[in-house]
């Protein structure tokens, strides 16, 4: 879905909004009060995802929250994008900066301390991007001696190393896409995070074809949909997402966005029933 770009005639309007109304109220559900934006946090660099373009924001995360956004009375051109790191999302949810975080934000036992979630939306696995010429790597004890990719920070390439393959040659490099950039140009033969967010980057117009997933399913991941702790708006959000998947929604935005890379989603997860 294709998100209209915020006019100053309608900034100025939410700006005199929010004078008025705090976002998100004492609960996190600013559609109850005739306040007609809500402000939503994404990602902005996870293509496929969420990403921040110049034509508007784009992904599967951002098609999700459109949805629910809309099924709790709120047109595209009435959401508030803000940009939720993964460091902030808690801070974001408990200041009332935001009133839900829909960013591939994993359910946890220790983020369920602190914030409430709807959800799973999706259920994803940790796996490894190798280029599509690239028949070396069936498993991931195969990994070993490899050069592996991780981003500064991330847990993941660390957890193959010290449990799948400890002889894994581990590589830091700042973001993403200087990952791929390095899988590219072979100096480095492999790219582990969740097999969601590797099939967003190998579905980018520049990378179709040359890249695939691993397919090894090394962990699980449930994306929920983070709200405020007591908010009552994850209830209206669970049978949002029961609605975007029961109509078939949940399935297209999933095709649309992550299908290029030949992604092989896992059916939708059963709503409410919150793992970690």
């Amino acid at each position: 879905m294709k998100l209209r770009k915020v006019t100053a005639a309608s900034a100025t309007v939410f700006a005199l909004a929010l004078t008025a109304t705090a976002c998100g109220g004492d609960n996190g559900d600013s559609g109850s009060g005739g306040d007609k934006t809500i402000t939503v946090g994404i990602k902005y660099d996870q293509p496929g995802l969420g990403q921040k373009t110049p034509q508007g924001y784009a992904g599967f995360d951002v098609d999700v929250a459109t949805y629910v956004a809309k099924k709790l009375g709120y047109d595209a051109d009435q959401i508030e994008w803000k940009e939720a790191k993964s460091g902030d999302r808690e801070t974001m949810l408990q200041r009332g900066d935001v009133d839900f975080i829909a960013a591939t934000y994993s359910i946890t036992p220790e983020r369920q301390e602190k914030v409430d979630f709807a959800g799973p939306y999706l259920l994803a696995h940790q796996d490894v991007l190798v280029r599509a010429d690239d028949d070396s790597i069936k498993s991931p004890a195969d990994l070993n001696d490899k050069k592996l990719c991780s981003v500064a920070g991330s847990t993941s390439a660390q957890n193959v190393k010290d449990e799948l393959a400890p002889k894994a040659d581990l590589q830091t490099y700042p973001t993403y896409s200087a990952c791929m950039g390095g899988l590219q140009t072979k100096r480095i033969d492999a790219l582990t995070t969740d097999d969601s967010i590797l099939a967003g980057y190998a579905a980018q117009e520049q990378f179709k074809g040359k890249f695939k997933l691993g397919g090894f399913k090394m962990t699980n991941e449930n994306y929920g949909i983070g709200v405020k702790k007591g908010s009552d708006l994850k209830d209206k959000i669970n049978k949002a997402l029961e609605e975007m998947v029961a109509d078939k929604s949940w399935q297209k935005a999933v095709d649309e966005n992550l299908g290029p890379a030949n992604y092989k989603n896992e059916p939708a997860p059963k709503i409410g029933d919150i793992k970690s």
